[in-house]
């Protein structure tokens, strides 16, 4: 006898989700394509904000789609006392809830930590938030932009030289999101191992600090101030994108050795000899230099002819692909990381896979759609008990 496969690591697990828009959606998402069980609690009028944002299918966000398939949902007003029975209810037989409010909303609403630790011991309860529950700007608002500006990281998008840029995604809410379903994911071992529930307590701000990767430590060891260089490595050299004939491609030489095999692949056995370029600070002084002489032989020819020599070389090199280029990349069927969704018209909808492959689970190429409003307020009371 076939023994079916579990959906993920995570069934059996029950996320009660009340969080909107993106940060905490993601994270339930990607408990949702773990096996997960998410359940929405969603406000009775208009539902999640992002309900409201296009682009959209016969009235329908895509946008909401893209984050919430999977998913169930109920409303209830949780200032109205028979929903809030109903709410408790849910927790009481929930793994994790999960919300994204301003601090101290659900304290408001009688459902802080405290008061469901008391309640219910083995819930696990997850806030995503701007500046977190503590520090002295817990309580103001946040969203992905503002947090981009404040965490440092649009200061070091762009070109040098021009108008501040933001991350071309979300990054403020979905590096939240990430870090977020990381931290639950640990919760839920800890549970395991010793029983006791947790509180997961995440900032956006925090975690734009975390995603800066080497421009704190540039900073708190040089002590200059990191700032925009276009498509150039901060600190490896020649690690950036170059201009051919008919536009542009990236070439990452990680190191010495990689460095030589650039040089030979490109016909510039001299270069690798140049003393100037002997090391990779070095090659970080002559920066400007170094790209303009790997230019001069690039605009010979096209990106599709450099990228099959430098690539033949053994050296990490591409193309700088738009989105309908990187989709039809033969990896991304090879990998299944364009997934069908029924879109509620009919239709379908053609949204991003899931990365977490694991060998123990299967990964369909189909989805659930996302969830109507209050759609599956009957299942979730019947599974409560009425």
């Amino acid at each position: 006898m076939t023994q079916t496969k579990a959906r993920g690591p995570l069934e059996g697990i029950l996320v009660v989700d009340l969080s909107r828009i993106l940060a905490g959606p993601y994270c339930t998402l990607l408990m949702a394509e773990m096996g997960a069980r998410v359940i929405k609690v969603e406000p009775p009028k208009g539902g999640d904000d992002a309900r409201a944002y296009g682009p959209f299918i016969n009235g329908k966000s895509t946008y909401f789609a893209s984050v919430n398939r999977g998913k169930e949902s109920i409303a209830l007003d949780l200032k109205n006392d028979e929903h809030k029975k109903i709410f408790e209810k849910l927790l009481a037989k929930a793994d994790v809830v999960v919300e994204n409010f301003r601090p101290g909303t659900m304290e408001k609403l009688g459902f802080g930590w405290e008061t469901l630790h008391a309640k219910f011991p083995k819930l696990i309860y997850a806030s995503a938030s701007g500046f977190g529950h503590t520090g002295p700007n817990s309580k103001d608002p946040a969203y992905d932009m503002v947090m981009q500006g404040q965490g440092g990281i649009m200061s070091i998008t762009g070109n040098e030289g021009q108008p501040p840029s933001r991350v071309g995604m979300s990054i403020g809410d979905i590096g939240a999101g990430l870090y977020t379903a990381v931290a639950v994911n640990a919760a839920l071992v800890h549970r395991l191992k010793t029983g006791e529930s947790t509180k997961v307590d995440i900032a956006m701000f925090d975690c734009q600090l975390a995603l800066l990767e080497n421009a704190i430590m540039r900073y708190t060891v040089e002590k200059e101030i990191p700032g925009p260089l276009g498509a150039r490595h901060p600190t490896i050299t020649p690690f950036e994108a170059f201009a051919t004939s008919d536009g542009s491609m990236i070439i990452a030489a990680g190191n010495d050795s990689l460095f030589i095999k650039m040089c030979d692949a490109l016909g510039l056995k001299e270069m690798a000899a140049n003393p100037d370029y002997k090391s990779n600070a070095l090659r970080q002084k002559s920066q400007k230099k170094l790209k303009q002489e790997i230019e001069a032989v690039l605009k010979t020819n096209t990106t599709e002819h450099w990228i099959g020599v430098v690539s033949k070389g053994g050296v990490p090199c591409g193309p700088i692909n738009n989105i309908a280029q990187a989709i039809q990349h033969p990896q991304v069927a090879a990998r299944n990381m364009l997934v069908s969704v029924p879109d509620g018209s009919g239709g379908t909808l053609t949204l991003a896979g899931n990365p977490l492959k694991m060998s123990a689970f299967d990964d369909p190429t189909t989805r659930k759609a996302a969830p109507d409003l209050d759609a599956d307020r009957a299942g979730i009371l019947s599974f409560l008990g009425g």
